[in-house]
């Protein structure tokens, strides 16, 4: 499985980004996907997953109730929608997939390259 992210941008505390990632391979509906993010110094952390079927999701404490993760896939496609984000969510967000709905980066083989969600005060 290849994996595209995109959508990141810069964006005042408040405002709204959707992160989209695209997967190659006909088998992705068979995998979970997950979204990392990792800021400056710090390590790769969880922000949310979901499971193959897109009726199970787990999110970050840090994230409930202002991010929501969704997969159409038939369009082969994961999508983080980011609302009332924060400075503090500024980070390159990383889409992943694996066999399992996991938090644990090591849990997902294939990673895409990363994109930047820069959020201002």
């Amino acid at each position: 499985v290849q994996l595209q992210a995109s959508g990141g941008g810069l964006v005042q505390a408040g405002g709204f980004l959707r992160l989209s990632c695209a997967a190659s391979g006909r088998t992705f509906s068979f995998y979970c996907m997950g979204w990392f993010r990792q800021a400056p110094g710090k390590e790769r952390e969880f922000v949310a997953a979901i499971r193959w079927s897109g009726g199970i999701t787990y999110y970050a404490d840090s994230v409930k109730g202002r991010f929501t993760i969704s997969r159409d896939n038939a369009k082969n496609t994961v999508y983080l929608q980011m609302n009332s984000l924060k400075p503090e969510d500024t980070a390159v967000y990383y889409c992943a997939a694996g066999r399992t709905a996991s938090t644990l980066p090591y849990d997902y083989p294939y990673w895409g390259q990363g994109t930047q969600v820069t959020v201002s005060s």
